[in-house]
C-alpha cells in the first residue's frame, strides 16, 4: 500500500501502521522523510475506516537516530542554509516542528512503538503521540545541549507537560543517553516490551480503540486533553465539555452506546469523523469560546 521512499505505510484491519523506512541510515530524519509523514497524515484524518495510527521504525537497531546530517540528506532538515536576517521568515521553521505540528493536529489516535536508538528529533517526533511503547532494546536522548543547539520539534512545550519540568530538565540539561526502563520510570513510555511483543502490543492497544469506541467520541477527547489548557480554574474545561456533551449527546453513536449496552452487545457506532464532528469542533479556531 506504501508509494512513499522513505516511509512505509499500512492500514490493515482499521489501523494504519506508517514505519520509518531508512534501515541503512537507522531511520535518520530528513524533509524527505518529513513531509512523507506529513502527508500520510493527512490521509489517515480522511479516512474513516482507519481508527489509530501505529509509528515505528525498520529494522532492529533504531525508531530514529534523529536529523540525518550528511550533506546530501540532512542540510534541509535544519533551517535554510542560506543566511536569513528576519526570524519570522518561514525559512527559519524547524523541520521537526512542523511535524509534530501536525501530529498534535491528527483526529486519530497515535501511538509509537519506538523499537531502537530514538535520539533528538528521534524522540521529540513522539511526544505528540498519545501513548507511547518501547522496546526494552530502546534508548533515547534528548542530546541537543552535546551538539550547541536547543530542544526543537516543540518539545520544550510537550516534553514538561509529558513528565513535568524536573525531569525534562534532567534529560535535555544533561543530554545523556538513557535506557527503556528509565523512560518508563521517568513516565515517558507507558510499557516495555521484549522486541518480539512490542508490534503485538501496539496493536492490541490500537484493536481495543478501534472495536469498542465511537471514533467521533476518541477525535473529540484527544482534542480536549491536548487543547484545553490547565489554567488555574476548571472552567475552561467545563464550557467545552459541557458543549460535547450537549451535542454528542443527541448524537446516533450516543444512541448506539446506550442501546449496545443495554443489549449487552458490542457497539457498531454509525458516526464519522470526516462528516460528524459537533458544529463547534475546532472551537480554538473560533477567536472566542466562552
Amino acid at each position: 500500500m506504501s508509494e512513499y521512499s522513505q516511509i512505509h505505510f499500512d492500514v490493515t484491519d482499521r489501523i494504519a501502521t506508517i514505519t520509518l523506512n531508512r534501515p541503512d541510515k537507522l531511520n535518520a530524519f530528513t524533509r524527505t522523510m518529513m513531509n512523507e509523514i506529513i502527508d500520510a497524515m493527512d490521509r489517515t484524518d480522511a479516512d474513516d475506516n482507519v481508527r489509530a495510527v501505529i509509528f515505528t521504525g525498520a529494522g532492529e537497531r533504531a525508531f530514529c537516530a534523529g536529523a540525518d546530517l550528511t550533506p546530501d540528506d540532512g542540510r534541509a532538515v535544519f533551517a535554510n542554509s542560506e543566511p536569513v536576517d528576519d526570524l519570522s521568515d518561514p525559512r527559519v521553521r524547524d523541520g521537526g516542528g512542523l511535524l509534530t505540528l501536525r501530529l498534535y493536529q491528527s483526529k486519530k489516535p497515535l501511538i509509537s512503538a519506538c523499537n531502537g536508538v530514538a535520539v533528538g528529533v528521534g524522540i521529540t517526533m513522539q511526544l505528540p503521540m498519545d501513548i507511547r511503547l518501547a522496546s526494552d532494546k530502546a534508548r533515547y536522548g534528548f542530546v541537543f545541549a552535546r551538539r550547541g543547539i536547543v530542544p526543537e520539534a516543540c518539545s520544550s512545550w510537550f516534553l514538561p507537560r509529558l513528565v513535568g519540568v524536573s525531569q525534562a530538565a534532567e534529560w535535555c540539561m544533561t543530554g545523556r543517553i538513557f535506557d527503556a526502563q528509565e523512560a518508563h520510570a521517568g513516565g515517558l513510555v507507558r510499557s516495555v516490551h521484549a522486541p518480539g511483543e512490542l508490534m503485538g502490543a501496539a496493536r492490541a492497544l490500537a484493536q481495543e480503540i478501534a472495536e469498542n469506541t465511537s471514533a467521533i467520541s476518541v477525535a473529540m477527547t484527544r482534542a480536549m486533553l491536548w487543547r484545553i489548557p490547565p489554567g488555574d480554574h476548571p472552567m475552561a474545561a467545563h464550557k467545552i465539555d459541557s458543549r460535547a456533551i450537549y451535542r454528542l449527546s443527541k448524537s446516533a453513536d450516543a444512541e448506539e452506546g446506550v442501546q449496545s449496552f443495554l443489549e449487552k452487545r458490542p457497539a457498531a457506532f454509525p458516526g464519522k469523523v470526516s462528516a460528524d464532528m459537533p458544529d463547534f469542533y475546532p472551537w480554538w479556531e473560533e477567536p472566542a469560546y466562552e
